[in-house]
């Protein structure tokens, strides 16, 4: 006997069928999505700086320059890659606002795409952040609204999105997921693409600093696609969980308060930090990333955030491993973002006063270091970890 057919209030069940094709949707979707693409159509790839260092060495240190980008940051590569992920993925609606929880540069570089394609944005951050970042975000059109905890930004954040039917972007989340790490110009790829006709194409260390995780597990997935030998180095400054929770495999790991170095450094293990894939991790001291800018300054030029000398003090002490090991190659770090927005702080020898850092010991171990090739530890550290 054939099995009784299925029933659905009693008369025999139908296809059901639920058609939410909205054209009017879609139709603002394609322009925001060619809106971002065109973005990046027409913007050239950033620059790949030389740092100084003794010819007889035979290792040379680069610095991928992304302040150049239309935001002037890092960020702008994220913030194109989370437009599109949000937009693709239909949570980004037409007139509903974006909300982000950021310290500073995520925040102006998602205002300036959420104001390319006319939605409203709400950047949720730290009530320390630098008057430079708030003005920018401001600039592009976006809303800041501040906490005084940095570890309650996630929850105000939701709390915004809930209250307004807007968009929480959620770097710390999708950040990882967000860009292709396999190729598609991020920034791992272009690295590798600009060093081609250098002597060390394949560099030995790529140093990054984490944020959200998501620029070190791109770099460091795409080396292992491609199956180069460079090894990953992320850079942690104080105040920061990443560096401990790496080294003790607790994801749980939180700490008390907030990073000084702007934009990276986080209360808690980001979703978005993926530890499997790193090879290295260095813990730095806030007076040594000041100092590494400033030194940066010195050898070329230009000025950079906090975040920029947190990767090159780390990225300085591997190329003084490799002096004194007779190693030849290149090391690769990044220069994060621009020192104009950070000159009331990492500039500013007041603002080091006030926080009880003393860089010139680590000032000192620097210039020793481009003199003589060797790495001395610094004679005098207070503020440090």
């Amino acid at each position: 006997m054939s099995p009784p057919r299925p029933t659905l209030t009693g008369t025999p069940l139908d296809t059901l069928d639920v058609d939410h094709s909205d054209a009017e949707y879609r139709a603002w979707l394609k322009e925001a999505v060619r809106k971002v693409q065109a973005d990046a159509q027409r913007s050239a790839d950033t620059h790949l700086l030389s740092f100084p260092l003794p010819e007889h060495w035979g290792i040379d240190l680069y610095l991928k320059d992304e302040s150049t980008h239309p935001t002037g940051s890092l960020k702008h590569r994220l913030a194109r890659s989370l437009f599109l992920y949000g937009l693709c993925n239909g949570w980004i609606r037409p007139g509903r606002p974006v909300i982000e929880a950021s310290s500073g540069s995520t925040a102006v570089s998602e205002a300036y795409f959420a104001k390319l394609i006319g939605v409203p944005f709400v950047a949720v951050m730290p009530r320390t952040t630098s008057t430079e970042k708030c003005r920018l975000i401001e600039f592009h059109g976006g809303r800041c609204h501040f906490v005084d905890d940095p570890r309650k930004m996630y929850e105000a954040s939701a709390a915004l999105a809930a209250e307004t039917g807007g968009h929480y972007m959620d770097q710390f989340t999708y950040a990882e997921r967000a860009t292709d790490w396999r190729g598609n110009n991020n920034i791992a790829e272009s690295v590798f693409r600009q060093l081609e006709l250098e002597r060390f194409p394949e560099p030995a260390w790529i140093v990054a600093t984490a944020g959200t995780g998501g620029t070190s597990a791109t770099i460091a997935r795409y080396v292992h696609y491609m199956q180069y030998d460079t090894r990953v180095c992320v850079a942690d400054p104080e105040n920061s969980c990443f560096f401990e929770g790496w080294t003790t495999g607790d994801a749980d790991v939180t700490c008390d308060c907030g990073s000084r170095i702007e934009g990276i450094g986080r209360p808690r293990m980001e979703p978005s930090f993926v530890p499997g894939v790193i090879d290295r991790m260095m813990k730095v001291p806030d007076a040594a990333s000041v100092a590494a800018v400033r030194a940066l300054e010195s050898a070329i030029g230009r000025k950079a955030g906090g975040s920029t000398g947190t990767g090159l003090w780390s990225a300085l002490k591997i190329v003084a491993e490799m002096v004194a090991e007779g190693r030849r190659g290149s090391v690769v770090t990044m220069l994060c973002d621009p020192g104009d927005r950070y000159l009331d702080k990492y500039y500013s020898d007041a603002w080091l006063a006030e926080q009880g850092l003393d860089i010139w010991p680590y000032a000192a171990a620097i210039e020793s270091l481009l003199e003589t090739g060797e790495w001395r530890a610094p004679r005098q550290v207070r503020g440090a970890v």
